[in-house]
């Protein structure tokens, strides 16, 4: 079951939720063919739990915003970005990661 802490993010609300955020923005970007992309999915939604109200935490889905996954350079997924009032990423991860270091970058970020 996906968290209502994590939100959908596309080139229509990209700018507003992602660039001119208040609070740091957790982007997962995915496919739903991808198998290590739904290992990822309920460490996301942990995370989007556990950090509500601090961090935004959105996917984007590749297949249907080829256009953001393109201006990202991104060639494999999962990819994990975050970005802090700007729309270059402070932190990239490529692939699969555990919740434990995703939870230790997140609290670097609001710290």
């Amino acid at each position: 079951m996906a968290s209502p802490n994590v939100h959908e993010f596309g080139t229509d609300n990209w700018q507003a939720d992602v660039v001119s955020s208040g609070v740091p923005v957790l982007v997962d970007f995915w496919a739903p063919w991808c198998g290590p992309c739904r290992q990822l999915t309920p460490i996301i939604d942990r995370v989007a739990d556990q950090f509500a109200g601090k961090v935004k935490v959105g996917k984007v889905n590749v297949d249907e915003n080829y256009e953001l996954a393109t201006q990202y350079g991104i060639s494999t997924i999962p990819r994990l970005m975050i970005f802090k009032g700007s729309d270059q990423p402070v932190q990239t991860i490529v692939g699969l990661t555990s919740e434990a270091e995703l939870v230790k970058m997140l609290n670097g970020m609001v710290a």
